[in-house]
């Protein structure tokens, strides 16, 4: 299969890209989209390397790489709690960013440095009140820490892509808030679908709290609320609790 897919090729981005992971000997690191092996290479002298490749014009290529196990296959149908690594070490095809990263972190793992789409890059670590804080970026806070580590000219992928990169550190944290997470995502899911309303018009627009329902922080605008001001709200929905009394404080 013949997949559409920029190729990292300038080899100090590698390099460096590599250098953040602090890989040493016992480490396993998972790569997804191996591609043309310019991080597998590097990666295999320093550690094990599980890489993951769906194009089969490299697997056989791979394959010939020492200290590499190479599967051949889509990542994202791939379970990777049969896959033991604690590290993550990836040049992500872009086109699956938000579903790879998210089943990624339901994986334990010490470490992941992870190349994104500039936008994507942002919004993932974006904080409250930036222009690009959004539902990505509180679901990512829900479960990681997330730091931008470099910005990545698009000169350094062949063929040239139309945008810049970056290169992202991860680190999973399990479970940042003691929360209802299917409620927890239905309700940031409501916020970000009315990102410039008020808290409480959104809640009634998504048809998850009624007109006399009292909400904590239902005056805030949604752009501008930390995630844990989401917990809250969450936990008085479930509850049942009126939030009235944090609703005055916030006044």
């Amino acid at each position: 299969m013949k997949l559409s897919q920029n190729f990292l090729i300038d080899e100090g981005v590698a390099e460096r890209q590599i250098s953040y992971a602090c890989l040493k000997d016992g480490d396993v690191v998972l790569e997804i989209g191996a591609g043309n092996g310019i991080l597998t290479r590097r990666m295999a002298k320093i550690a094990k390397v599980i890489a993951i490749e769906l194009d089969e014009r490299f697997i056989s290529r791979l394959k010939k790489i020492k200290n590499v196990e190479v599967i051949h296959g889509d990542a994202l149908k791939i379970d990777f709690r049969e896959i033991e690594f604690n590290k993550v070490v990836s040049n992500i095809p872009y086109h699956i960013s938000s579903p790879l990263t998210f089943k990624l972190l339901e994986k334990k793992f010490d470490l992941g440095i992870l190349m994104y789409q500039k936008e994507f890059a942002e919004r993932l670590a974006a904080k409250p009140g930036s222009k690009q804080y959004s539902r990505l970026s509180v679901m990512a806070y829900a479960k990681a820490d997330v730091e931008i580590l470099e910005t990545v000219p698009k000169k350094a992928f062949r063929p040239v892509p139309k945008v810049d990169s970056c290169i992202v550190k991860i680190v999973p944290i399990g479970k940042r808030f003691e929360v209802n997470e299917k409620l927890f995502k239905r309700v940031v899911k409501a916020l970000f679908a009315h990102r410039r309303k008020k808290i409480k018009n959104a809640l009634l627009l998504e048809g998850l709290i009624d007109k006399e329902k009292a909400i904590p922080f239902g005056e805030e605008r949604i752009e501008h609320i930390e995630p844990e001001k989401i917990v809250e709200i969450c936990k008085v929905i479930e509850s049942g609790d009126n939030g009235g009394e944090n609703e005055k404080k916030n006044i």
